[in-house]
């Protein structure tokens, strides 16, 4: 069943499916991890719902585009009615396709893509096909991620995800040899003094090396 919930930013709504995926806290954190530029024409990769482009514009000045990259049909149809809802097409604009087969009128198109791609790699997989492809990499691995990233970003460019923790290496390594520079790195914990089970990595297109690692994020509630 489908339910329109505040964003709790000004006036703006976004559409869930109750029964379906819903954004977790993750989604917010990412959002609000780097703030906009002048002008920032702006990606959301795995956008499912649409709310980390739709939060990201709410809290940000200057955004100048906001475009939703979504695979799933039933997802990017709810986020092209999140965006009427919201009175923003104008601004908003959402595709439905794979990643890896993003055209070529996007080659270097967004100054800002952010990410909260599928991080599960093996293991259990949901018994909802729409979780799990949210969820498991079973359609996107993290190089091809990056790859489309790096071909989507504008020279100098940046590039915003969150991913699981225990693959914060394999991330930054990948990022490197896409010739993404991981910037700034922050980990995610559920608790003060806890094991941090998410990290937010912002690379650079072309950038210098360099890395600002930022102070625990402690993250008390799990879900919005």
């Amino acid at each position: 069943m489908e339910v329109t919930e505040t964003l709790m930013i000004g006036p703006y709504r976004i559409i869930q499916d109750t029964q379906g995926y819903r954004f977790t806290s993750d989604a917010v954190l990412l959002a609000r991890f780097l703030r906009a530029k002048r002008n920032e024409r702006v990606a959301d990769f795995c956008a499912g719902s649409g709310v980390v482009g739709l939060h990201f514009y709410a809290e940000n000045a200057g955004v100048s585009s906001v475009t939703l990259f979504e695979m799933q049909p039933a997802l990017a149809q709810m986020s092209r009615r999140t965006v009427a809802l919201n009175g923003l097409e104008n601004v908003f604009c959402v595709e439905t396709m794979r990643l890896q087969e993003i055209p070529a009128h996007y080659t270097e198109r967004f100054s800002l893509i952010l990410s909260n791609p599928p991080y599960v790699r093996g293991g259990l997989r949901s018994p909802d096909a729409q979780k799990a492809l949210c969820r498991s990499e079973e359609t996107l691995t993290l190089d091809e991620l990056c790859a489309a990233a790096r071909r989507c970003l504008t020279f100098g460019g940046r590039f915003a995800l969150i991913h699981r923790a225990d693959r914060a290496a394999e991330v930054l390594y990948t990022l490197h040899a896409h010739g993404l520079e991981p910037k700034i790195v922050r980990f995610v914990s559920g608790r003060a003094g806890a094991k941090p089970y998410a990290v937010l990595v912002a690379a650079v297109k072309g950038g210098k090396p360099g890395t600002d690692v930022l102070p625990v994020l402690v993250n008390r509630k799990e879900e919005v």
